[in-house]
């Protein structure tokens, strides 16, 4: 039986959850590129209400990046969704696209996350490293299941040891991968 309504977290401390988090698994999706390796996610405190987001994957060697914000979705919730838009193409960003962005699960050391979103298309796992325990990630696995979630879509994400640090390597700056991604390569 499908959960209809998803438990969110509460009272996450934004200024806790600051930083790099690596993807340890995903839904595959038409805005990231299957062979994406290294996928990361930067936020940063822009002020009290906004959350500036990068995120980051290298494609054949090539840095592809997207930037763009997130806000509490409801400023009077102590629940933890948030809005995220971005602007695409990247490499001309015209074209508002708009997300949820829910947190489902945080340990208590924000080491690592279940994100998603109500419709259930798109999950994620991230961590501070670039690797998780076994044994913690089949424990978010589970729980992404107890919310609803298909989980023989999730996808583990390739990454390098160790994993790039910064912004190296040759950027794609002509949003090759965006393109690629909208066509499902």
């Amino acid at each position: 039986m499908v959960k209809t309504e998803m438990d969110v977290m509460k009272d996450v401390d934004l200024k806790r959850y600051m930083g790099r988090w690596y993807e340890i698994a995903s839904f595959p999706s038409r805005f990231q590129p299957k062979n994406g390796a290294n996928t990361r996610a930067t936020y940063t405190l822009r002020d009290e209400r906004t959350v500036n987001v990068l995120n980051e994957t290298w494609v054949d060697g090539k840095r592809g990046f997207i930037e763009g914000t997130a806000v509490k979705a409801n400023p009077d919730s102590d629940e933890a969704k948030l809005k995220v838009k971005f602007y695409v193409p990247p490499f001309m960003p015209i074209i508002p696209v708009v997300g949820d962005y829910w947190v489902l699960y945080l340990d208590h050391d924000y080491h690592h996350a279940l994100i998603g979103q109500p419709s259930r298309n798109y999950l994620w796992i991230l961590c501070r490293q670039n690797h998780l325990d076994e044994e913690i990630y089949n424990q978010l696995v589970e729980k992404a299941k107890e919310q609803g979630y298909d989980v023989s879509k999730l996808r583990r994400t390739t990454h390098t040891d160790p994993p790039p640090e910064g912004d190296e390597g040759p950027k794609d700056t002509k949003g090759i991968w965006w393109i690629k991604s909208i066509f499902g390569k």
